[in-house]
């Protein structure tokens, strides 16, 4: 250990005694402020100015210890931080956050080096793990994404493509006992085409699903001999054909399922070892961001709250524990520092601003500002109105929920993901009676006389399976004892939409030509989505129709689609996004905005940046998705996004961020404890359902914009204003051809407006635009 460790880890001992002492004695008065001085320190210390960094040592009252580079009351610039738990972290720092190359070690004797981003592991960098495990790569918020290297500890080593944490892409897996497999992956398994070449010089060549050969493929022995044929750990789907080499010693005796059951028992891919707690996940929330009044000097008041008149801490970590640390800022200031893993309460949150009293008070007015934009919103109405009896369209409703339950739940053989074209045949339908007695096939109804219709429901019915829809969630979500809701308005085409309950589902009525374009496009849209899991267009989960009996004779034809804005984030804003200006606007006035209009593209006040390796995914899906509706002859769709503010949830903002007026969470109305950013983040990384992909719950930024002078312009000019936000976003509207009516419209508005910013272009035209435009308002975050 070198001299300067030595004695920082002296400093750090004696400091921790110490405040475990002082904390005994000050039983009463647990925000009690210290710090490490210096020998030479006096009275007579000036305060530093605004933006100078200097040198400092600093102690929480918990025992953490910091010693570095120090400025604005945060730490900048070169320092190390010490946790009583045994974490450190040695390495650069901006503005109070993990920001450059540094070291996080944690306890167990697991470290990371490397390149970190605004606190993540983001970069490039190398995490050893306790039991031996080593990955060297490339790092984005804290997955391992890009190329990169893994080599376990008990001998097995993997290298290639990296996305989300797992492995994705092409890649080569070494097992020690010389096995390896070189090919495709997915979601950390072996996936698609690829060869497994055992140390014994046998070789399996051909298609995987799932970590096991499927497909068609063809297995090799080492003396020369093989087999061909489709392969399915299914007896009953293998199917091939041996070809005896001219070695006496065949194999025409060998059993293609052995190897499933002996060849590849030996060939498991080691799933490795987690990262106990995440660097961020240490991180605090440090004083000096919630805005220019920290810098001043600031006394607390008396408080009833304790006996020596100190205010008491009553938040709650996870655990039950008080967690709460206190700064010596410089001049007398002390401030409340929150561990990334409580919980806090709202009450205590502004029992805390009150509890402030200024000595200056011209600085009174800015710390109202700061309580106004902190300032939460009455709880949101959800979307919709609950279609219940009485309502024009509950029998409509409990039709399709019979339809449903009759379509999903009815048996069917399991199929391969390999269709045959007659599945994807128009005329592929089935129709179903429903009459209110019942019948051999349907249960008895309340409801009023009705046919059924399944538009190929072998597709949407692998397509479920392709999209990973489990088929009980997805009838409970449809045709449970819930509701659904209808939107309170039907959208341009006159189509109307319906939410499920949980909100993971929309369903939307269609006009008859809407019908003939997807069947249409059908066979392309499905092999699009089995080839790009990524993709951003609308996924589809059945195509139905009600036909209702009697008199009415009346048609309903409904597309069920998977709904972009399931989540637990609030939504604070959408847009509608086009590239194309004339009407491009919401007609709502701006009083009337809130988080549940959509606005359109002269509306956007945003530019989107992300990370380089989800940019370079996201330009490359937008162009594979442009020209699968190019070739299929679509324009008129839009990119839907949603903004989640980040910083709305919690009460303090990291690296001075502030949320946008207006932006407050709607759903939190500040009783009750809530979630830091961090707890999110967290939430993010555990929950496997939920995880990061591009589209969904991606961390992001968005620089603010404004247009000046010229308010046809699509994008305006950048502020410099950065907010950190959760983005979702799709590619919707996908079933408007550019038929005979498009024509027409294209030709009209072009004699009266600019035919370059009307939306009915032809097809080519309008993904160009489409794409040019995207690609401006999302670029990469440097």
């Amino acid at each position: 250990m070198s001299k300067e460790q030595s004695s920082i880890a002296k400093a750090w001992e004696a400091t921790v005694r110490k405040s475990q002492v002082a904390a005994k004695r000050r039983a009463h008065s647990f925000f009690t402020t210290m710090s490490v001085a210096h020998a030479d320190d006096d009275d007579s210390v000036s305060t530093p100015v605004s933006g100078e960094v200097y040198h400092a040592e600093k102690v929480l009252s918990n025992g953490d210890f910091y010693t570095g580079q120090w400025s604005d009351n945060l730490p900048h610039g070169h320092g190390k931080y010490l946790w009583t738990d045994g974490c450190m972290y040695v390495g650069e720092w901006v503005k109070g956050k993990t920001n450059g190359k540094g070291r996080f070690s944690w306890p167990s004797g697991a470290t990371y080096e490397g390149e970190f981003q605004a606190g993540y592991m983001d970069g490039k960098g190398t995490y050893t793990g306790a039991s031996g495990d080593t990955y060297k790569g490339s790092w984005v918020m804290n997955l391992k994404h890009g190329e990169g290297t893994k080599s376990y500890a008990n001998g097995d080593y993997y290298g290639g493509d990296w996305q989300r944490g797992f492995q994705e892409g092409q890649g080569r897996y070494q097992w020690k006992n010389g096995n390896n497999y070189n090919g495709q992956w997915r979601n950390g398994v072996i996936n698609g085409n690829g060869t497994m070449i055992w140390a014994n010089g046998n070789q399996y060549d051909g298609c995987w699903e799932d970590g096991l050969p499927k497909g068609n493929g063809t297995f090799q022995w080492v003396d020369g001999s093989f087999y061909v044929g489709n392969w399915s750990k299914d007896p009953r789907e293998q199917s091939g054909t041996y070809y005896p080499s001219d070695s006496p010693a065949g194999h025409s005796e060998w059993d293609p399922q052995e190897l499933f059951s002996v060849e590849l028992n030996d060939c498991k891919v080691n799933p490795g070892e987690n990262v106990s707690i995440l660097p961020l996940q240490k991180m605090l929330n440090w004083p000096g961001t919630e805005g220019e009044f920290l810098q001043k000097q600031l006394t607390r008041k008396p408080s009833s709250k304790g006996n020596d008149g100190s205010v008491r801490p009553r938040r709650m970590s996870v655990n039950g524990e008080v967690n709460y640390h206190s700064w010596e800022g410089d001049g007398d200031v002390s401030f409340d520092i929150i561990d990334g893993n409580s919980l806090m309460e709202g009450r205590d949150l502004d029992e805390g601003f009150e509890s402030l009293q200024l000595e200056d008070p011209d600085l009174t007015e800015t710390i109202q500002q700061q309580q106004q934009r902190q300032i939460r919103l009455q709880p949101m109405k959800r979307q919709g109105d609950t279609i219940s009896k009485g309502h024009k369209n509950y029998e409509l409703m409990l039709n399709l929920q019979l339809g449903i339950r009759h379509s999903v739940g009815r048996p069917a053989p399991s199929t391969s993901l390999d269709l045959k074209s007659s599945a994807f045949d128009p005329k592929e339908k089935v129709w179903t009676k429903f009459p209110p007695e019942g019948s051999k096939h349907t249960p008895p109804h309340q409801s009023c006389d009705f046919r059924w219709k399944d538009y190929c429901p072998l597709v949407f019915r692998t397509l479920r399976k392709l999209l990973k829809v489990d088929p009980a969630d997805y009838m409970i979500s449809i045709c449970g004892n819930d509701a659904l809701r209808e939107l309170s308005s039907p959208g341009k085409s006159g189509s109307f939409f319906y939410l499920t309950n949980d909100d993971r589902y929309m369903i939307k009525t269609m006009k008859k030509s809407e019908v003939k374009v997807l069947l249409r496009m059908l066979p392309s849209y499905y092999n699009h989505v089995r080839s790009f899991e990524d993709t951003l267009v609308t996924k589809f989960y059945g195509l139905h129709c009600v036909k209702l009996t009697g008199a009415a004779q009346k048609k309903v034809r409904f597309v069920i689609m998977g709904n972009l804005f399931c989540t637990e984030y609030t939504i604070h804003r959408r847009f509608d996004l086009k590239g194309s200006s004339h009407g491009r606007t919401t007609d709502k006035p701006e009083s009337e905005i809130d988080a549940t209009t959509t606005l359109k593209d002269l509306d956007l006040n945003y530019i989107f940046r992300l990370q380089k390796a989800w940019f370079q995914d996201f330009c490359r899906q937008v162009d594979k998705d442009c020209d699968l509706l190019e070739q299929e002859r679509i324009m008129d769709y839009s990119l839907l996004i949603g903004l989640h503010f980040r910083e709305a949830s919690g009460f303090r903002t990291p690296l001075g961020i502030r949320t946008p007026p207006g932006n407050r969470d709607p759903d939190d109305d500040g009783a009750g404890p809530r979630l830091s950013g961090v707890d999110m983040d967290k939430l993010l990384l555990d929950d496997r359902r939920a995880s990061i992909r591009l589209g969904i719950q991606m961390p992001a930024r968005v620089e603010k914009t404004v247009r000046k002078g010229d308010e046809t312009q699509l994008i305006g000019e950048p502020t410099g204003e950065f907010y950190e936000v959760v983005l979702f976003f799709g590619i919707i509207d996908i079933l408007q051809d550019y038929d005979i009516s498009k024509k027409l419209e294209h030709a009209y508005k072009s004699f009266q407006y600019d035919p370059t910013s009307i939306s009915a272009v032809d097809p080519k035209q309008y993904a160009k635009r489409f794409r040019d435009f995207i690609f401006r308002v999302f670029t990469e975050d440097t």
